[in-house]
């Protein structure tokens, strides 16, 4: 739900109704993870998805009926094929629709505006229940006070978690940094643009990012002690400058949690570079942590190419993080069990 959040409120604050409907379970290879949503608008227009290929028509009908009428139901949808190799398995996935409006939903801008301060904010819907009445109430908590939370009984409840979105600190103001300031916002990630220059780091040039004039080692050490670093942080550096990236990645290297640390050049930048670093006490292990030149190997010249390289990068290593059970980087997850809420 967290790409239509937008959406969202501009048909909340319209005063007119509008359907939802969210992916609250999977079996299988599901084409769409649980959370997806879709929105219909009080005129019909289509905000996200929570089918693909034939079943986006009916699942549409689903939504704007619940739109229209005012009702809320579970819907499951068989999908044929799956997503496996050879597309030969079997899926199944849970829709629940329900009607969106100021009346239906009076606290969504409380959950808007977390989101949007990227802090975490949980929401627990009942899917079913045995009092109908009680189908589609919804509750706002954090996580704090989501674990002290007691299940309705004969309940089944969704539970959306939305955690601060991983972050992106990249350092260089540059063309490079441009785009994959946009890569990045595809997937998901809060950018930070830092570099020292101020007539480079302007926030005119890198809409959607926050843009941060200083001197990047400094700056990441001040995230550090604040501890706004962690497993899910992502750090590229775009400079070719030594007296830039060397502090820099000398703290970066000394962080103990990181998800992702790259330095974009040519191979004789990363040669100079490694010797600088050795130089500065840091052996093969460590080394090791850092991507350079950062971006997967597909050829890319052009910054946008760049961009595309490093942002599969950083979504490989990502893949390859072990997964905890609120994956910060989903945000959502089913409670199928009727007696336990929890998190």
């Amino acid at each position: 739900m967290r790409d239509i959040v937008d959406d969202l409120l501009r048909v909340w604050h319209s005063g007119r109704t509008g359907g939802l409907g969210t992916i609250v379970r999977t079996v299988g290879a599901a084409p769409l993870p649980v959370g997806s949503a879709m929105l219909v608008g009080p005129d019909g227009g289509v905000y996200g998805s929570v089918a693909a290929g034939g079943l986006e028509e009916i699942a549409y009908e689903a939504v704007l009926q619940a739109a229209r009428t005012g009702r809320r139901a579970m819907h499951r949808f068989g999908v044929a094929g799956g997503m496996e190799a050879g597309g030969n398995g079997e899926a199944m996935m849970d829709v629940f629709t329900e009607p969106f409006s100021r009346r239906h939903f009076p606290e969504f801008p409380d959950v808007a505006a977390e989101i949007a301060a990227h802090r975490r904010v949980t929401v627990f819907t009942v899917v079913w229940n045995s009092d109908s009445d009680l189908i589609g109430q919804h509750l706002i908590t954090d996580k704090k006070h989501a674990t002290e939370l007691v299940a309705l009984p004969d309940s089944d409840v969704f539970v959306s978690s939305f955690a601060p979105p991983p972050r992106l600190l990249i350092f260089g103001a540059n063309s490079f940094a441009a785009a994959l300031t946009v890569q990045a916002g595809l997937l998901g990630y809060r950018v930070t643009i830092c570099d020292s220059r101020p007539n480079f780091a302007t926030p005119e040039s890198f809409p959607g990012a926050e843009v941060v004039v200083d001197w990047p080692h400094r700056y990441l050490n001040v995230l550090s002690a604040a501890g706004e670093i962690d497993s899910s942080t992502a750090i590229v550096v775009l400079s070719h400058d030594p007296t830039f990236d060397i502090p820099l990645l000398t703290v970066a290297l000394r962080l103990p949690e990181l998800g992702y640390l790259g330095a974009m050049g040519s191979r004789q930048v990363h040669i100079r570079r490694i010797e600088d670093l050795q130089a500065g006490g840091f052996g093969a292990e460590t080394l090791a942590r850092l991507h350079s030149p950062a971006g997967l190997d597909i050829g890319a010249r052009t910054a946008p190419e760049m961009a595309v390289a490093i942002a599969a990068e950083l979504l490989a290593a990502r893949a390859a993080q072990p997964v905890r059970a609120a994956d910060p980087y989903s945000g959502e997850f089913p409670i199928p069990s009727r007696t336990a809420v929890g998190i």
